[in-house]
């Protein structure tokens, strides 16, 4: 069965040792059904997904197009400086409530959106998390609970494990996480990863040789930067390059809420470093890789069109929220979850309800942001006007594909999305876990 808000405490991903302040786990096993599952009146939602499935399988793999994505936002000559689309903290943002109006010159897309799946990249992964697409078409592909990364032939889905990241160390929420490929990687290589050890989170970069033989392709790991808080729960591990070249990291408290506010403490941030893991000139303290704070678990990383941050992040027991992140500024946990209009604390742009998303990846693409949702089971499109949402979001998706994971952006209108049902907290059924191949607008 699937859970629901009777399986445990919903902000986390599994459950959590005993702490004096409740925490918001993502429950396990029990609640609304996904499609398919056994139970009364899930017949017909089960075989409308079987139909769907099908619909896919005939669609085959052509659809995962075409290669050499670069970051979100694509990236820029220039290297260290400021950050792309950023301003001053509290300056051209939203107002205390998160209402404040786009900018003049902006134009949202439409208030209505559509997502049609086209095809299966791959399927029968497990545990998969971070996912990053190579130059030609293929995808590499993390698994979070055996610490490995294989490789996606595009086409035909064909998988193929490529090595393992040594020193991985699984459990709750930890694991091998994010994944990103370096801005140069047609030259050096490198592929990106950030990743639990028995001690702390961390980000180390592999070279990946093909002439390798399979299974051994993998170079053994250079950590670039290490010490970022590790907990059962709320280890964060989103990676992207921005478009200004530089390598970005969303980290969770691991449910010690008072390290959200510490600024000396790595955990419930987002770090702004360079590809060699040092503070970037233009950060907003000197010699220090903290570019934003008060957060309580942040999954999503994504750039739009103007090269500005948004982030996604899980609440505690009534919202999660999407954040324009600004350098400096400070999003509130643990002194505040959601819209709270409080002095110095930074609202969120758009919140739900956390058994309506729990979000993770986010994307951006076709003007909207695209946000994965795990608990929630469904595809949420938040359509922008330049720093304001255009129109209310949309769900998509829903109890279709149960828990999804990540949000990949191919380019124009097409996006890759990842199912999470094989990492222990969902109802996996044949063929999970997925990459699916989407269309959308």
């Amino acid at each position: 069965m699937r859970y629901g808000s009777s399986g445990g405490q919903a902000g986390c991903e599994g459950p959590e040792p005993q702490r004096p302040e409740p925490q918001r786990p993502e429950p396990q096993g029990q609640g609304p059904q996904r499609p398919g599952s056994q139970g009364q009146g899930s017949q017909g939602q089960g075989a409308r997904r079987r139909g769907v499935l099908a619909a896919v399988a005939l669609a085959g793999c052509g659809a995962l197009l075409v290669a050499g994505c670069s970051p979100q936002g694509g990236p820029d000559p220039g290297r260290g400086g400021s950050p792309p689309g950023a301003t001053a903290a509290g300056a051209g943002s939203p107002g205390p409530s998160g209402s404040g109006s786009a900018s003049p010159s902006a134009s949202g897309p439409p208030a209505k959106g559509a997502v049609t799946v086209t095809g299966e990249a791959a399927k029968g992964l497990e545990s998969p998390w971070g996912v990053a697409p190579l130059p030609g078409g293929d995808l590499l592909v993390a698994s979070r609970d055996k610490g490995t990364i294989s490789r996606v032939a595009a086409g035909s889905g064909a998988v193929t494990r490529i090595g393992e990241v040594p020193g991985v160390d699984p459990g709750g929420e930890g694991g091998l996480l994010g994944l990103a490929l370096s801005p140069d990687f047609a030259s050096d290589r490198l592929v990106y990863v950030y990743f639990t050890t028995a001690s702390d989170n961390r980000i180390a970069r592999l070279r990946y040789d093909e002439n390798r033989p399979s299974g051994q392709q993998l170079g053994a790991p250079d950590t670039v930067f290490r010490g970022i808080p590790k907990g059962l729960i709320h280890n964060g591990g989103r990676i992207a390059f921005g478009p200004d070249r530089m390598l970005y990291a969303g980290t969770g408290e691991t449910g010690v809420t008072g390290l959200a506010q510490d600024r000396k403490s790595l955990g419930g941030k987002i770090l702004r470093m360079t590809p060699d893991g040092d503070p970037v000139h233009g950060n907003p303290e000197a010699d220090s890789v903290v570019y934003s704070y008060g957060h309580r678990n942040v999954q999503g990383l994504a750039w739009d069109k103007d090269k500005r941050l948004w982030a996604a992040e899980f609440g505690q027991n009534t919202w999660d929220e999407l954040n324009l992140i600004e350098p400096g500024a400070n999003y509130g946990w643990p002194e505040a979850e959601g819209k709270a209009g409080k002095p110095g604390l930074r609202d969120p742009v758009a919140v739900w309800r956390t058994d309506e998303a729990s979000p993770s990846g986010i994307a951006w693409a076709e003007g909207s942001v695209w946000m994965a949702g795990l608990k929630g089971q469904r595809l949420w499109r938040i359509p922008l006007a330049g720093t304001q949402p255009a129109a209310e979001p949309e769900a998509f998706l829903q109890d279709e594909y149960g828990r999804l994971r990540t949000v990949i952006a191919l380019g124009g209108d097409r996006l890759l999305l990842v199912t999470s049902e094989t990492d222990g907290r969902g109802s996996p059924e044949a063929g999970d876990d997925r990459i699916l191949t989407l269309t959308v607008r």
